[in-house]
């Protein structure tokens, strides 16, 4: 179904064929390409119905595959079962959630591997409404799954069953109870829910009415009445006058609840036609020429080899990928660049590392960036990274911060600990699929909501920037160090996972779970989950520590020397607050 050329295909080509950009006149119907199905609710329902359909089954159990989709539905009522695969995004296309309802259910499951959704990834609901008839809906996801601007009438069921491992809801209305199940975490962030149900090790909400007070660790809850800055992510829509736009939401600050449940919300709506739309095989000179002649950027699903980075240059630029387009450097480059500038919104993307080293994937502000954005931040909305698992991946760190007052707003930073056997794609040996950071953050006041980083053979997250802040944190460390002695710092018992570098004096995280699952050598140590300098204005809160497989490895502390190990027989350990 899929026209993407496949990786291979790619990384024996080093570039993409020069066929000329898609543009867009104003009122006209977009040409997307062959990756993204519209679905007009005039249509008749059980063509519609034919298409979704083909999509999942090509998609269900396409764990590492090459092919990316889009579903985009138009304003008014569908009357569709959607079941949501690999590489898939689903969206709406109105201004407000309900504006494209499903009269149906729209879900993720895990039927394919027996209930276990523990690697239920790389998909995406967004703005629609949803109206099951039996009132109950299903998302069973773990990482880069994000359920976002829905509004659901009623339950949400966050497992299948078997194990679930984390995910994030945002900027929705949930009518009914959301039961976590077996989720293992969870980040919930300005939403309205009618309850929740349910916890196992590091449930975080922020900004969200209807949340669970603040129990840490017993059950492990933590909520927070607000969300000090955010932008949420810009999404693609469609007017009552039928053209085609792009809406950036408004800055907000002490934020609780949606986005849009007061009527539309704050932002600003600018035509499609100031996008440059891409494709796979457009050439990236012409990309990066349409970005600084002013224009924004809407990469359509598939792979984009690159040969070089593509350069964000000019404030306020919008770059939003759909169905998971993924960015691909082949000679050893960055992927994205982006100028110290403000208000730059980068959305909607995966960046595979290539087999060529890169030192950084997505660089926020070249080394040194001093200006103030905090009036107009640039923004990283469903920004994932992913380094071996489908291919041979090297780079020294996957994002690096500079800029001052960046946002970033679920990030899932990976370095792969699986990959896909039956195609002989496993790529994830220590020495084969190396990457260093997950994430650096050098620029002041940036703040990170839903961070997830796993799995890096160096600190996970490096925080050099005064006054950062991050709420929700999930990491696994390396399971593949073959050894204590390869896998140290500057002492000999290992990498801290989220590391805030000493001469820092102001820094919050809250919300932090790091686990250990050394399946190479389970006797390695780590000292500290998290190392943090001992300054009264560094804080960290509800921080937990396990020792995964039944006690595969130990982490001796949780911060610094505070809290207990993590270890076989005490395998789960938590810490209120530090200092």
């Amino acid at each position: 179904m899929s026209a993407n050329p496949t990786r291979r295909a790619v990384l024996a080509a080093g570039a993409a064929v020069t066929l000329a950009p898609r543009t867009l006149a104003a009122g006209r119907e977009p040409d997307f390409g062959p990756n993204i199905l519209v679905i007009d609710p005039a249509q008749p329902a059980r063509a519609a119905q034919a298409r979704v359909d083909a999509i999942f089954k090509e998609t269900e159990r396409a764990h590492f595959a090459d092919a990316r989709h889009a579903v985009l539905l138009k304003p008014g009522r569908h009357k569709l079962d959607i079941n949501v695969g690999f590489f898939t995004q689903v969206a709406g296309l109105g201004l407000l959630p309900a504006d494209a309802t499903v009269d149906g259910h729209v879900h993720a499951e895990a039927d394919w591997a027996k209930g276990m959704a523990l690697v239920n990834f790389w998909r995406g609901v967004e703005n629609l409404g949803v109206r099951p008839p039996d009132r109950v809906d299903r998302w069973a996801v773990s990482q880069a799954a994000p359920y976002r601007r829905m509004d659901l009438q009623g339950d949400l069921l966050l497992d299948d069953g078997g194990w679930s491992s984390g995910g994030l809801l945002a900027d929705s209305r949930v009518a009914g109870t959301i039961k976590s199940g077996t989720q293992q975490q969870w980040f919930t962030r300005n939403s309205q829910i009618a309850g929740w149900q349910g916890s196992n090790w590091n449930m975080m909400f922020a900004g969200v009415a209807g949340a669970p007070a603040t129990s840490f660790p017993e059950p492990p809850y933590t909520s927070l009445p607000s969300v000090p800055v955010i932008r949420e992510k810009p999404f693609l829509h469609v007017t009552r006058g039928g053209d085609w736009a792009v809406f950036v939401p408004a800055l907000r600050r002490d934020a609780s609840g949606p986005s849009w449940t007061a009527g539309t919300p704050a932002g600003r709506s600018g035509p499609l036609s100031d996008f440059l739309i891409a494709r796979p095989d457009t050439p990236l000179r012409q990309i990066n020429a349409a970005l600084a002649a002013g224009r924004h950027l809407l990469l359509t699903p598939g792979i984009y080899p690159l040969d070089e980075p593509i350069r964000v240059a000019r404030a306020d630029t919008v770059v939003l990928g759909l169905g998971l387009a993924t960015l691909l450097p082949v000679k050893g480059t960055p992927a994205l660049t982006i100028a110290d500038v403000p208000g730059v919104s980068v959305a909607g993307l995966l960046v595979d590392a290539g087999p060529v080293n890169s030192p950084v994937l997505v660089e926020v502000g070249p080394r040194g960036s001093s200006e103030d954005h905090r009036g107009n931040p640039t923004l990283l909305a469903d920004l994932y990274v992913r380094v071996g698992g489908a291919t041979i991946g090297k780079v020294e760190c996957g994002v690096e911060v500079n800029s001052r007052g960046v946002i970033g707003d679920h990030l899932w930073l990976w370095r792969a600990d699986h990959g896909d056997r039956e195609a002989g794609r496993i790529h994830t040996a220590w020495t084969e699929s190396t990457g260093g950071e997950g994430l650096i953050v050098n620029g002041d006041d940036v703040s990170m909501y839903g961070l997830f980083v796993e799995h890096f053979q160096r600190h996970n997250t490096l925080w050099r920037g005064e006054r950062g802040r991050t709420y929700f944190y999930q990491n696994e460390l390396p399971y593949d160090p073959p050894g204590q002695a390869a896998w140290r710092a500057d002492s000999a018992r290992g990498w801290a996972a989220y590391k805030v570098d000493d001469a820092v004096r102001e820094h919050e995280a809250t919300g932090l779970g790091i686990y250990a699952n050394f399946t190479a050598d389970p006797s390695i140590v780590l000292e500290s989950g998290i190392e943090v300098p001992r300054q009264p204005g560094v804080r960290i809160a509800s921080a937990t520590t396990i020792s995964l497989g039944g006690g595969k490895g130990t982490i001796a502390h949780i911060v610094n020397d505070a809290g207990a190990a993590a270890r076989p027989g005490a395998i789960r350990q938590t810490l209120r607050s530090y200092p």
